[in-house]
């Protein structure tokens, strides 16, 4: 399958969907710029799994933070409320299966086509559209980038 899109200066590369999987996951991969970090936010659809392939990922969450560095990786169940930051000097790349599938209609809807260069697109994605559909996959944004995380009742 090998879609590659741009969400919020974030390269994402679908590499299986719901079409593949019969709906069971979503597989992406994701190159960061040092410093990018998600909108603290949960999902109450889908589960997700990070894996690092290199660089360094922070995920934080109502449990606690995690540092994550090449070969690890990190379960976020449905409902915890999180982000992810890369936070080392160098872009990190990372994988994300997202189960059941749902993460990458979001990209395939909000998130910019590759060109196939390494150079985010001058346009922002649409924060109107991406919490519009991040209602309907069951996202909740809970706050920007750097947000606070605590334990929050669903709403």
């Amino acid at each position: 399958m090998n879609k590659s899109f741009w969400l919020f200066g974030t390269h994402l590369t679908i590499l299986a969907n719901k079409a593949d999987t019969d709906g069971r996951y979503d597989l992406v991969e994701g190159n960061f710029a040092p410093g990018v970090e998600t909108p603290v936010h949960r999902h109450f659809t889908y589960a997700e799994q990070l894996y690092v392939l290199s660089g360094e990922f922070t995920v934080r969450t109502e449990a606690g933070t995690m540092v994550l560095g090449p070969g690890q990786s990190y379960f976020i169940p449905q409902g915890m409320v999180h982000s992810v930051a890369a936070t080392s000097a160098d872009p990190a790349r990372g994988l994300v299966v997202a189960s059941p599938s749902g993460f990458a209609h979001l990209i395939e809807t909000i998130g910019t086509a590759s060109d196939g260069s390494d150079t985010p697109p001058a346009s922002q994605s649409d924060m109107a559209a991406f919490m519009r559909v991040s209602a309907e996959i069951g996202e909740e944004i809970l706050g920007p980038p750097g947000a606070p995380i605590a334990a929050t009742p669903a709403s």
